[in-house]
């Protein structure tokens, strides 16, 4: 059995700034599935949304994420974030982070715009935010004398009072697997956080990296956490659209500085969907992007960026201007084929103002986490701040807490179990998962999809549960079994939402109702 003072799943900017906020006073694990830096913020390109510059103002970031976030945004966190925003930049300055400047502002510091974003308030390093910010974090991180990191690590299931039976005890910690054979490790710890990130890879096209299967909100939903708003997943209008190019995003902050949306024979189309044209939210513009495709049959649309010219494309996008060249695709001269790509989980795990779930000693920070801040759509560039907002509350909490009396743990038994025989049924059922997911619980939605996702996933939760309570577990297999939990908690929001707010978007209930409220399920319950 490993003691720790603070157990954190997750090495993204949620998980690495919770860390290093406590290292001075706490012994913390940090545990990873790959490397140290390898999550989706380290994929975000366009920046920090902060309320920085004098002609801003709190209340009209407010004001943005409101709309954005299709009347059902909490306010309370809504504020709660936006006011610390300058706080949160200000700790990533002193950390190292490089953010691009500019001489000619009175700030100092280059802000771009984004869609739904009323004022230039993006801070940003080129179009790396995330690399460049994890970066920094990641080399004090490996430097810190009270940080271990378990690199190549996955976490099973949380360990909970109820399973010693004592309830009362909350979360104690967490069954931990060596993706490299070591086996099952019993991690236990006062404070355990989930910072796992999201779920985008239960769609076959996403932005997000390999590691993004749902565990955070699968292992506090079968600890007895509730999840909200799951039927909320934001789709990023732009995903480069090339055999070669995986999982690659063309940032929003392109369409923020000019870029324009055209069909194949170069008409522009956003104006026809929206006044507000590409700057519109990403919702409206995801939904756009598809109703354009599937009615001409088109493959893609087009990103053009070619009136602003190749100086200032290297100087803004030297990231993008890069890797499209080496497809072939010259920004400066040619049109970027795009397409909508699933890339932000809104809902997740129930949490306060301080990070805590329904469970004492169990934190959820970043995209694992529903705060209220997204609503119905995550307005752009605010998943960064909120990683940044939430941990430091988190981290505050922690060390304001009283002592934990921590009982001894009972070690992972798989004396029941043998090796797999057949693991080809992984991979076939992580396949069609994902498309059916992709073809039934889309940007576009009808019950009758619904239903038959659905029932997909009935039958592959009972076969993934017979192999999970006869094989040794793989970190496939944790994944598929994570994936498949997500799923169904997504189905299971989005039939209850019987109408179309924000990201969800429903044929069979096209208007939104008077009323925006939260889709809350609890373990227990019918879902």
């Amino acid at each position: 059995m490993l003691s720790f003072d603070v157990l954190i799943l997750g090495s993204g900017l949620a998980g690495q700034s919770l860390a290093l906020r406590l290292a001075d006073h706490k012994r913390v694990a940090l545990v990873t599935k790959n490397a140290v830096g390898d999550s989706a913020s380290g994929w975000a390109q366009g920046g920090i949304a902060a309320v920085l510059d004098g002609t801003d103002s709190t209340d009209a970031h407010i004001a943005d994420t409101l709309t954005a976030g299709g009347g059902l945004c909490n306010r309370e966190a809504t504020r709660f974030v936006v006011e610390h925003g300058r706080a949160a930049i200000d700790w990533l300055i002193e950390e190292g982070v490089p953010f691009t400047r500019d001489e000619t502002s009175a700030l100092g510091y280059h802000l771009t715009r984004e869609g739904g974003h009323s004022q230039r308030r993006v801070i940003h390093v080129a179009d790396a935010t995330g690399l460049a910010v994890q970066q920094a974090l990641t080399e004090k991180l490996r430097r810190h004398p009270n940080i271990q990191l378990f690199e190549r690590h996955i976490g099973v299931d949380l360990i909970t009072g109820a399973k010693i039976g004592q309830p009362q005890l909350g979360c104690l910690g967490a069954y931990v697997l060596d993706i490299d054979g070591g086996g099952v490790l019993t991690f236990r710890a006062a404070h355990t956080a989930l910072a796992t990130g999201g779920a985008g890879k239960v769609y076959v096209y996403t932005t997000n990296p390999d590691t993004a299967t749902g565990d955070g909100i699968a292992m506090a939903w079968r600890a007895g956490c509730r999840v909200a708003n799951m039927e909320f997943v934001q789709f990023h209008p732009t995903c480069l659209y090339h055999p070669q190019a995986k999982s690659f995003l063309i940032s929003e902050a392109m369409r923020g500085e000019g870029g324009i949306l055209r069909l194949p024979d170069g008409t522009r189309f956003m104006p026809e969907h929206d006044a507000r044209a590409e700057l519109a939210p990403r919702d409206v513009v995801a939904r756009a992007i598809d109703f354009e495709m599937k009615k001409r049959g088109l493959d893609c649309v087009f990103l053009d960026m070619t009136h602003k010219g190749a100086t200032f494309l290297v100087e803004h996008f030297p990231n993008i201007h890069a890797r499209c060249l080496e497809l072939g695709i010259d920004i400066s001269r040619d049109q970027i084929p795009v397409v909508p790509a699933a890339h932000y989980a809104c809902g997740g795990v129930v949490t306060d103002l301080r990070a805590k779930s329904d469970i004492d000693g169990l934190y959820v920070v970043g995209e694992t986490a529903c705060t209220g801040l997204h609503g119905a759509n995550r307005l752009a560039s605010n998943s960064l701040l909120e990683c940044l907002v939430f941990s430091e509350a988190a981290a505050r909490d922690i060390l304001a807490a009283a002592p934990r009396q921590m009982p001894a743990l009972p070690p992972w038994d798989e004396s029941r179990v043998t090796d797999a025989d057949e693991e080809i049924v992984i991979a076939h059922n992580w396949d069609e998962l994902r498309r059916f997911m992709w073809d039934y619980v889309g940007i576009v939605r009808t019950n009758k999809r619904l239903a038959r996702a659905q029932h997909r996933i009935r039958l592959l939760e009972r076969e993934i549960a017979e192999f999970y309570a006869n094989f040794r577990i793989s970190n496939d297999l944790i994944e598929l079994r994570n994936l498949v939990l997500t799923a169904h908690l997504i189905v299971a929001c989005a039939k209850r939402r019987r109408e179309s707010r924000g990201l969800h978007y429903s044929l069979d209930y096209p208007q939104a109702l008077a009323r925006a409220r939260d889709t809350i399920l609890r373990p227990g319950t019918r879902s």
